[in-house]
């Protein structure tokens, strides 16, 4: 006789407690294995899917697309011939989204990698005035926003999206109802739209969605839904035209939380430097044309993540923590250097692991593939976490500077802004020279003006004369 067993939605990030369900990849009445794709959900820091952890027939879908369900919640019941196979638990005996022992809830992709060895020591009595947090925008992205998902992305896959012919209560859709077959590029045309993608029809091959049907649909008139401010869906405001309205959800609701969170948390000081990167953009150049670095995407972004570590070395504080419950503040040992990104589902902050442990060209590489899976939209959620220091470039918007937010945990951010021509003077005569604005935004608590000053002032200085880290 078949045992029913429930999967529960696992923890796949550090700490993350609820994710969306983007799309069932599965139907009641399917046959299943273990590690079979059966959905793919939508955290607050990526996109997941989560494999099967039995082997059997769907029993039921307990949570449908579009809907927000809490870590530990059962999402699907799976008829299986007896127990769960051997292999498939996690966690010191608990199944992927249950509570092991010590209460802590088993993922698929464990609690982030450890930070290395790192020395405690307890915090300053007293210490520094606090300085009242600056008012500022959240940090800016570091990359431009990609059109899509990457090349060869599964398709079609089951989904949900848009408001468009959705009924009036705006209700997902029921058990047994018709799940649509779309691609994640037409998925994301239909919520830019406002197209229900259960109200089409597909032409595409096996009845799958395509961009005209959506685009068809989106020009034809369609009963809207009434949300609760009285206004209708996809509808300008009485007095507001022009205006639409979003769910905040995903990436932006998390990091709308971490800014707040921060800012009224770390006392941020913000300086900034203007620095003459010349030199710097001519070693860029003359190591372009070598057998090593032939290969190597080297932009002024490596340059500066190679400053940045060397610096750290030399000013400790930049690279801690403060640890307010243990009343001590954490130096760790290895820079894990957050890069911020902007992406189609909005900012993250993916981490090169050890980059002080890193030459120029390993910096550029980790840059390099850091770039591509943030442009995918496929970054685990292991690799957003546990950062101790970030690097926001501006200027890749042409932005001159800022004053970025700090990220929760973190000591310091540097904000990097554009890097082009401006008058310069050099041995007291004026001079067309190729500059760059700094900024660093340093928690008081853990940096003094002193420290802040000499680790932006070294960074400035391996900017202006790479030469120098020969010598530190």
């Amino acid at each position: 006789m078949g045992v029913r067993q429930e999967f529960r939605l696992p923890d796949v990030g550090e700490g993350l407690t609820e994710a969306e369900i983007v799309g069932w990849q599965v139907a009641a009445g399917d046959t299943v294995a273990v590690n079979q794709v059966l959905v793919e959900i939508e955290t607050a820091k990526a996109v997941v899917e989560l494999p099967s952890p039995f082997a059997g027939t769907v029993g039921a879908l307990l949570a449908e697309p579009g809907a927000t369900v809490q870590v530990g919640t059962p999402i699907i019941a799976i008829e299986t011939a007896g127990g769960p196979a051997p292999g498939d638990q996690a966690d010191a005996g608990a199944k992927i989204g249950e509570a092991g022992k010590d209460g802590r809830i088993a993922t698929l992709v464990g609690y982030g990698p450890r930070q290395g060895t790192a020395r405690r020591r307890p915090r300053r009595a007293g210490g520094t005035a606090a300085v009242p947090p600056l008012a500022a925008e959240p940090p800016s992205p570091e990359l431009p926003a990609s059109p899509g998902p990457p090349a060869g992305h599964r398709e079609p896959v089951p989904a949900d999206s848009g408001t468009k012919g959705r009924p009036p209560n705006g209700s997902a859709p029921s058990p047994g109802e018709r799940v649509p077959l779309a691609t994640p590029p037409v998925r994301k045309l239909a919520k830019d739209l406002g197209v229900d993608l259960r109200s089409l029809a597909g032409s595409g091959a096996t009845g799958a969605i395509t961009r005209d049907d959506v685009r068809a649909a989106a020009s034809a008139p369609a009963d809207q839904a009434v949300p609760a401010d009285g206004t209708t869906a996809g509808a300008p405001a009485p007095g507001r035209g022009g205006s639409r309205r979003e769910p905040i959800r995903g990436v932006r609701k998390a990091t709308a939380a971490a800014m707040v969170a921060s800012a009224f948390t770390a006392p941020h000081v913000t300086e900034f430097l203007a620095v003459d990167v010349t030199a710097t953009m001519a070693l860029r150049d003359r190591l372009r044309g070598t057998r090593a670095y032939a290969e190597v995407k080297l932009t002024p972004l490596a340059f500066v993540a190679k400053a940045v570590c060397l610096a750290a070395r030399r000013t400790p504080e930049v690279n801690a923590s403060w640890d307010e419950a243990a009343g001590e503040i954490l130096y760790y040992d290895h820079v894990q250097l957050g890069i911020a990104a902007a992406t189609p589902r909005g900012l993250i902050v993916p981490k090169i692991r050890d980059a002080d442990t890193l030459d120029l060209a390993g910096l550029a590489g980790a840059l390099g593939e850091l770039t591509a899976t943030a442009r995918s939209g496929r970054t685990p959620p292991a690799d957003l976490v546990g950062g101790t220091f970030t690097i926001t470039n501006v200027g890749v918007f042409g932005v001159d500077t800022g004053t970025p937010i700090l990220n929760p945990g973190e000591a310091a951010i540097l904000a990097v802004g554009a890097i082009k021509p401006a008058p310069w003077v050099v041995d007291g005569e004026l001079a067309v020279r190729t500059v760059c604005q700094l900024a660093l935004s340093f928690d008081h608590r853990l940096v003094d003006g002193e420290q802040g000053s000499r680790f932006l002032a070294d960074v400035g200085a391996l900017l202006e004369d790479p030469g120098l880290a020969l010598t530190w």
